[in-house]
């Protein structure tokens, strides 16, 4: 990663455009353009894009994508002290996933008021009865993520 990155910021919106680039190829694919990456100690461990359509499979979000890719190229089920960046606040499944592997940080784009459940509406990782606590940065490159959603729904209704 660029040493020019001294800023926590810098480094968010950095690794958000990574994700960004990610979600281009769900779009690019014919799929919802979500993207995201899993990053520890600076370097990128996984990354991932949604898939359900072309896999037929519900639970392939770009989380649970980048979550499986990380967890093989670790060989652990769990993933400390690493940063979850993806383009559009997650769903409850994928929240679940996160709290399982233990991931140490979320750093999301887009709220989904639909059914983001970070911060939109329900705040999952404030639950009192949850044994691991992730946290969360939202709201970063909000508008380029939004954006690039709109832009595909636009298209596929047209």
């Amino acid at each position: 990663m660029d040493t020019a990155l001294d800023s926590p910021e810098d480094r968010d919106e950095y690794w958000m455009r990574q994700a960004l680039a990610q979600a281009e190829l769900a779009a690019a694919a014919g799929e919802v353009p979500i993207g995201a990456v899993l990053v520890k100690e600076g370097e990128l461990i996984a990354s991932g894009w949604n898939q359900p359509i072309a896999s037929y499979d519900p639970s392939a979000h770009a989380e649970i994508q980048t979550l499986r890719a990380a967890g093989a190229a670790l060989q652990n089920y769990r993933l400390p002290d690493t940063t979850l960046y993806v383009t559009l606040e997650p769903c409850l499944m994928c929240t679940g996933a996160m709290i399982h592997a233990r991931i140490s940080r979320l750093v999301f784009g887009a709220h989904d008021s639909k059914r983001g459940v970070v911060d939109s509406r329900w705040e999952v990782f404030d639950a009192p009865w949850l044994n691991h606590r992730v946290e969360v940065t939202g709201g970063v490159l909000e508008s380029e993520c939004a954006e690039l959603l709109k832009d595909f729904f636009r298209d596929r209704r047209e």
